[in-house]
């Protein structure tokens, strides 16, 4: 049976940057979705997130722009914002689960609100002509929010509904709960996308089996923790390239140099860094020697010295 593998957003990672890399070096994923944006109470949208949209930055992959509010005059503005741009599609974050998003009943924080988002998705559906999809946990406190806000959900002609199988008080720790999962699929006529834990092929199969009515799957964490993931799952092999790190060092030096090129100053660039060796480590044979390794380099030359030291020790 034919899938469709997709990216999920992570806000701070997967930009264009990151996506054109990706798509040169690694390949596997048919579809990214970008970080969301977020107007912060102004009908303004911010010039990285503009940057992230724009078609020329854009060209070789096809990308879905995303929106987290809670408001449904922002939804049409920002509906309104990535039409002009050439997007049919706008996907809805109802998937967050970090507490100063749920805080303000946004994110996975709105769940549990079915009138708002049947007032939003009606507004959306009656004033523009974006395809709407959704992007959500299974709830913010337990999994039976999701429950109540599947029959409005049925009400509207979305695209899909991504799913990713934790609650938003979860964060990222413990298990998914793949019963819980079931319930959505058993509770809606909607196409429902899988995400959560396809860290390795064995995880993704084992995903595939257990909800065989399904051909979407969205990788997240474990998309930037090995970035071979995707075209693996494709090509159905356990196998790296042999010629692994190199590739890894090629796609490592584009982003390091985009990246660089973009951020003021070495603070900015290695926070940047630091945040995907958080990931990358991990697919490392010592992850945390490898990215106490990354920690320690203060500065580029340091953190250049570091990343050949680390590649030459898997060679």
């Amino acid at each position: 049976m034919s899938f469709t593998l997709l990216s999920s957003p992570l806000q701070g990672f997967t930009d264009f940057r990151f996506r054109n890399a990706f798509h040169h070096y690694f390949g596997g994923i048919d579809t990214f979705y970008a970080p969301y944006i977020r107007l912060d109470g102004k009908m303004v949208v911010k010039n990285s997130y503009q940057r992230d949209l724009l078609p020329e930055h854009n060209t070789t992959l096809e990308v879905i722009p995303q929106v987290i509010t809670n408001d449904a005059e922002e939804f049409l503005f920002v509906a309104k914002y990535v039409m002009e741009l050439g997007y049919k599609e706008l996907n809805w974050n109802l998937g967050c689960p970090y507490p100063m998003v749920t805080k303000r009943g946004m994110g996975s924080g709105l769940i549990n609100d079915p009138a708002k988002i049947d007032n939003i998705l009606e507004r959306a559906h009656s004033e523009t002509n974006i395809l709407v999809s959704m992007k959500m946990r299974m709830g913010y406190e337990n999994s039976d929010e999701i429950l109540e806000t599947l029959p409005v959900l049925d009400k509207y002609p979305l695209k899909n509904i991504a799913i990713h199988a934790r609650i938003g008080k979860q964060l990222y720790k413990g298990g998914v709960d793949l019963d819980a999962f079931q319930r959505c699929v058993d509770n809606t006529k909607h196409k429902l996308y899988y995400n959560g834990d396809i860290t390795t092929v064995a995880a993704f199969k084992s995903m595939q089996e257990r909800f065989p009515m399904l051909d979407h799957f969205m990788i997240g964490r474990g998309l930037i923790a090995d970035p071979f993931l995707p075209s693996m799952i494709k090509n159905d092999t356990l196998d790296y390239p042999k010629d692994r790190w190199k590739i890894f060092s090629e796609f490592h030096d584009t982003i390091y140099e985009q990246y660089d090129a973009a951020l003021s100053g070495p603070t900015p660039i290695k926070m940047k860094m630091q945040g995907f060796w958080g990931y990358f480590s991990q697919s490392f044979s010592n992850p945390q020697k490898t990215f106490k390794k990354i920690k320690k380099a203060n500065n580029s030359k340091a953190y250049k010295l570091a990343v050949a030291e680390i590649l030459k020790g898997e060679q």
